[in-house]
């Protein structure tokens, strides 16, 4: 049976989670503490900093999901279906459902705003970026049917991405209407993978 109490499963990790969004969204990141953040939880620090080793990935939290779409794009990509394709279909995918890693779903304003006003996001957003470029590369490594310059490839993609989410940040930050935004953003996401597939592949 899974564990209910402070230091429990899902749930507290999910309840931790809740609660600093919440304040770091309201008041800024640099402005909230740890503390505050356990305080509105109904937890301890200690906690905090099982479910959450580093301050950052209280926001930042999407690293795991971010990883399983990329293993899955290369571990569970139908016969046939080259990496490059199956990275675009999951790509897309994602901004079809405005889902959170996408760059377009609700409530991504605030927290873009957030991100961009503390210099502590930016450097954990750069290294989640190196984290996944990493397992990418290893994932290609290790698949029979990629016979390709794995670490290239994977750092073409990642910083492809990142350059599109980033624009996407900016014009939703700037007042872009959020339709026309995630029109532009599936544009360029098209244009990435057709310069991925030129160039790279």
């Amino acid at each position: 049976m899974p564990r209910t109490g402070e230091r429990g499963g899902p749930q507290t990790r999910a309840k931790i989670s809740q609660a600093a969004t919440r304040l770091f969204l309201e008041r800024g990141f640099d402005a909230v503490t740890v503390a505050e953040v356990a305080k509105e939880a109904g937890v301890s620090s200690v906690t905090v900093f099982k479910h959450f080793p580093r301050k950052e990935d209280l926001l930042l939290d999407r690293q795991v999901d971010a990883a399983d779409v990329l293993r899955s794009a290369v571990r569970d990509r139908a016969p046939g279906v080259d990496v490059l394709e199956s990275l675009r279909e999951a790509t897309l995918r994602l901004l079809d459902e405005r889902h959170g890693l996408s760059g377009v779903a609700d409530g991504a304003i605030p927290f873009f705003r957030t991100v961009a006003a503390s210099p502590a996001l930016i450097a954990r957003v750069r290294e989640i970026g190196a984290d996944l470029q990493r397992l990418l590369a290893d994932e290609l490594a290790g698949d029979r049917d990629f016979d390709d310059d794995g670490p290239l490839f994977a750092a073409f993609f990642i910083a492809g991405y990142a350059t599109v989410l980033v624009r996407t940040a900016s014009r939703l930050i700037d007042g872009g209407e959020p339709d026309v935004v995630a029109a532009d953003h599936r544009e360029r996401l098209e244009r990435l993978f057709v310069a991925l597939r030129s160039g790279v592949v």
